[in-house]
């Protein structure tokens, strides 16, 4: 076990926990999608999907390649197709002697156009982000513009030493729960649900769409691409319709 993964087991736990998520199982019992890599020796991942009244999808994504001592683990919890409530995502990786992790609430409307929302949902997590921005040990991670465009100005996005990862769950803890706070009191903004639904639909396709992330190309031969496909379909667009898309991660990229 490595600290990446106490980091998103501790998270993924305390999310089921406090909203009483049910996990969807896979036609065996198992995880929702297990994720078979197709290179011989390398042990399976697992994708685990959790549904609920508040948060309708929580996705998690663990894969490891042995050999390069890599250890990932990805989570994503989706609030409503037409709630202000942002998205909560935490990817937490160990890559040889180094980590790394993600850490952002996924805005729901534009920010340069709703003051009062940025300075209810986002503008509380300044005294943390400010803190975390300067532990000892963590350097930013480089992302390219348009990546930093979908997501949030207070994401953490840094390569971690092992002593600064470990200073990691408070800063975790105070995003998450911040994040609870809004799930419970709302956040107000005027706009529809039709356009407050149209936005996550593009928002997520963009999120994850593999020439947007990188990270994508480099997953798909750990997992296949068959697999690729449902995975990306499920974190676009939640149950339903991801049996049958094609096997092609880039048909709906």
């Amino acid at each position: 076990m490595t600290l990446a993964n106490d980091l998103s087991q501790s998270l993924l736990n305390t999310v089921q926990d406090y909203f009483s998520l049910e996990e969807v199982k896979g036609a065996d019992g198992g995880p929702y999608l297990p994720l078979p890599c197709p290179i011989p020796g390398v042990p399976a991942g697992q994708c685990r999907v959790f549904k609920g009244d508040k948060i309708p999808l929580m996705v998690y994504v663990g894969a490891g390649l042995p050999m390069a001592n890599l250890d990932s683990h990805m989570i994503f919890a989706f609030t409503e197709e037409d709630s202000l409530i942002p998205h909560f995502t935490l990817d937490a990786i160990k890559m040889g002697e180094q980590y790394a992790f993600h850490l952002d609430l996924i805005p729901r409307v534009d920010l340069g156009a709703n003051l009062e929302y940025m300075n209810a949902a986002f503008q509380p997590l300044t005294g943390m982000y400010t803190e975390a921005c300067a532990l000892e040990g963590l350097s930013a991670a480089e992302l390219a513009p348009r990546q930093k465009a979908l997501m949030s100005p207070w994401m953490l996005t840094h390569r971690a030493t092992e002593e600064a990862y470990k200073q990691l769950p408070a800063v975790v803890d105070s995003y998450l729960e911040h994040w609870f706070g809004l799930v419970e009191k709302g956040v107000e903004c005027d706009l529809s649900s039709t356009a407050l639904i149209e936005r996550d639909m593009r928002n997520r396709a963009a999120i994850f769409n593999i020439d947007v992330d990188p990270v994508w190309r480099r997953i798909i031969p750990l997992l296949g691409e068959e697999n690729a496909a449902l995975l990306l379909q499920i974190l676009r667009h939640g149950l339903g319709n991801e049996k049958t898309t094609s096997a092609n991660p880039e048909a709906r990229a």
